[in-house]
């Protein structure tokens, strides 16, 4: 199948044919007069061919739709540059034989949940012993003394056990983005260190379902980690990282 990079839309039945499901939910009570402003509004997003497939009375003047519909646009794939961690990925054996082999020490980790942000799944995911989909977390590795300090943390109270403990790296999950709590949080962490002269002592490392790389670097972080992230994905990036500074 010869696909044209340049000119890449969705896909459905055939290819090229722009066939999208798409579902929102109108501030308006269900009836024949909301499934047209369903229709209206699909098309003002680009949609041709629109059709409701679904219409659910929510109650209090509210309704949620489906919508089948062909998008008219296509994208350049050769224009796309996206910012992203390049380290190569080592599995559980082989992070914890660089760290004896270029490292020479224990490497020390500190996460938190840091904020009002009370879900912790993704930090467990990483940094707990169990891990996730297969891959032990930090805990288990032998090479690596990791601490999870839990939700709701204060930025002041990482810092602090980040100091206290001589830690080489500072991993923060935050999921909650409403009103962009989460860039608020994490510029006040970036802001803290920088006041106190610690920035540079620390690898600093986001993570969470709305975090990308580039909006990491933005945010004056090392890494950014999205949804999905294994334990050797972070644990690889910290260890290599930190090798690289120390043999400057």
């Amino acid at each position: 199948m010869n696909i044209d990079l340049k000119n890449v839309r969705p896909y459905g039945d055939t290819l090229n044919d722009g066939a999208v499901q798409l579902s929102f939910t109108l501030p308006v009570p269900a009836g024949e007069e909301a499934k047209e402003a369903a229709k209206i509004l699909a098309n003002k997003m680009g949609l041709d061919d629109v059709n409701v497939v679904y219409m659910n009375d929510l109650g209090i003047g509210f309704t949620f739709f489906v919508v089948y519909g062909k998008c008219r646009h296509s994208v350049d794939m050769t224009q796309i540059q996206v910012a992203k961690v390049e380290t190569e990925v080592m599995d559980f054996y082989e992070i914890n034989e660089f760290i004896r082999e270029k490292i020479g020490r224990k490497v020390t980790v500190v996460g938190a949940c840091t904020g009002t942000d009370a879900h912790t799944v993704g930090l467990d995911a990483i940094m707990n012993m169990k891990g996730y989909a297969g891959e032990y977390g930090l805990e288990r590795y032998p090479e690596i003394n990791a601490y999870n300090l839990g939700s709701q943390v204060p930025n002041e109270e990482l810092i602090k056990k980040a100091v206290e403990v001589n830690a080489d790296a500072i991993l923060v999950s935050q999921v909650v983005t409403q009103k962009n709590v989460h860039i608020h949080n994490l510029t006040h962490l970036v802001d803290l260190l920088d006041a106190e002269g610690l920035r540079d002592r620390f690898i600093l490392i986001v993570g969470g379902p709305r975090i990308t790389h580039e909006l990491a670097l933005e945010l004056g972080f090392d890494a950014g980690f999205g949804a999905g992230t294994l334990p050797p994905e972070v644990a690889s990036y910290i260890v290599q990282t930190l090798a690289e500074r120390l043999n400057k």
